[in-house]
């Protein structure tokens, strides 16, 4: 992951809509949400849950999937894994640290 990449993940989750986007859909995991469900959930109108569904998908944090007449969003779970990989890169002096079982976790979803 570039640090251009890195930036452009950052800043898209550094709103709160868009964090909350990102965390429900790491919830629902493979399964995903549309865009009804995450409108529901968070009481986010439809026109503004879009831009930021876009902005979101801009940055590789989720993808989107249509499904019949439905659009099916998940998180993108190897970029989010590429991301905290990026950030922990070198913690703990390069000693192994608690982190790595935490991405272990995470890759298998």
């Amino acid at each position: 992951m570039t640090e251009q990449e890195v930036v452009r993940a950052l800043d898209s989750i550094a709103h709160l809509s868009r964090l909350q986007i990102f965390r429900l859909l790491v919830v629902a995991g493979t399964s995903g949400a549309t865009p009804k469900t995450l409108s529901e959930a968070l009481a986010i109108p439809g026109t503004g849950l879009s831009f930021h569904l876009k902005e979101l998908t801009h940055a590789g944090l989720i993808t989107q999937e249509r499904n019949g007449r439905n659009l099916i969003y998940r998180a993108s779970f190897a970029t989010m894994n590429e991301l905290v990989g990026f950030l922990t890169l070198n913690c703990c002096q390069g000693q192994a640290c608690e982190l790595a079982d935490a991405q272990a976790a995470c890759s298998t979803c």
